[in-house]
C-alpha cells in the first residue's frame, strides 16, 4: 500500500514518541537514548517494514498534539501510551490495543485524598492537555479545581512543587512516576479503562494492516512472546500480576 511504500521509499519510520515518560519512552541517562515500552514496539515495527529496528527517526511530541502531528504528515505512526476513543477514531486510525490501563490518583504520601472522589474537593487537580484524565476530570471534577499542562511529567512536577494536590493519569504513566519518587503514591483503584493503540493518519489503511500484522507476531509465544519480554524488561516492577497482552479486537 501507499504508506508503506512512502516509509520504504524514506528508509526510515516516522515515529511521534514520549521521552519524558519513565519506562514506556525515556531518555536513558546512561547512554542518551530513548528507551522503554513503547520504544521497543516502534523498534518491532521498524524491523518489520524496513529490516532494521534501527531506521527510525523519533519526533518527541506533547500529549496535545498527538492527533495533529499524524494529520499533518509529520510523523508516520504515534506511539506513545495513547488510549483508543470513539473521539479520537474519527480523527485517526489505531491499531489494536497493545496494552489495558485505566485512570487512577496520585497525590504526596499523606494527602487527605484518598481516591478519585468527593476527598478531591477544593483541592488542585494536574492532567496532560488533550489526554483522557483531563476529559474525565472535567466531567466529574468531585468539587475540585483543574490544572493542564502540555504532559504527564509536568503534573509530577508541580506536584512536587506543592502547586498542585493531586494528579489524575493512567496507572501505567503514574506508576512509573512513582517509582521515579517516593515521596508520591497512588491511591484509590483505577476508574476507567484506558486501551492503548498505536495511532496512525486516517487515510493510511494499508500501515494499519501492517502495524497489527506485527501485533499479532508480538504478542504470539505465551510467556516467551515479544510483549512479555518487554512487559517484564519494562514494567513488570512497578505493574505487577499481567500474565498476557489485550487480545485484540478487529473493526468490521
Amino acid at each position: 500500500g501507499a504508506a508503506v511504500q512512502r516509509i520504504k521509499a524514506r528508509g526510515r519510520l516516522i515515529a511521534g514518541v514520549d521521552q519524558n515518560s519513565y519506562r514506556w519512552g525515556y531518555r536513558n541517562p546512561a547512554d542518551g537514548e530513548l528507551s522503554g515500552f513503547d520504544i521497543d514496539l516502534v523498534r518491532a515495527l521498524a524491523k518489520d517494514i524496513l529490516g532494521d529496528p534501527g531506521k527510525v527517526t523519533y519526533l518527541a511530541i506533547p500529549t496535545s498534539r498527538r492527533i495533529s502531528a499524524l494529520q499533518t504528515g509529520k510523523v508516520d505512526i504515534v506511539a506513545r501510551t495513547m488510549t483508543i476513543t470513539c473521539e479520537r477514531i474519527k480523527q485517526v486510525a489505531f491499531s489494536t490495543a497493545y496494552f489495558e490501563s485505566g485512570q487512577q490518583v496520585m497525590v504526596p504520601k499523606g494527602s487527605p485524598v484518598t481516591a478519585f472522589d468527593d476527598s478531591m474537593k477544593g483541592k488542585k487537580v494536574c492532567t496532560a492537555e488533550g489526554s483522557t484524565a483531563e476529559i474525565k476530570v472535567r466531567e466529574e471534577p468531585h468539587g475540585s479545581s483543574l490544572l493542564t499542562v502540555p504532559n504527564q511529567l509536568d503534573c509530577l512536577v508541580r506536584l512536587q512543587l506543592g502547586e498542585v494536590d493531586a494528579v489524575v493519569n493512567d496507572r501505567a504513566l503514574a506508576a512509573g512516576q512513582a517509582a521515579q519518587d517516593p515521596s508520591v503514591q497512588l491511591v484509590g483503584k483505577p476508574f476507567t479503562t484506558e486501551p492503548y493503540g498505536v495511532a496512525m493518519n486516517l487515510a493510511d489503511t494499508d500501515l494499519v494492516r501492517r502495524v497489527n500484522k506485527v501485533l499479532e507476531d508480538y504478542r504470539a509465544g505465551g510467556a516467551g512472546s515479544l510483549w512479555m519480554k518487554a512487559y517484564d524488561k519494562w514494567l513488570a516492577a512497578d505493574l505487577k500480576g499481567i500474565t498476557a497482552p489485550p487480545a485484540p479486537k478487529y473493526r468490521d
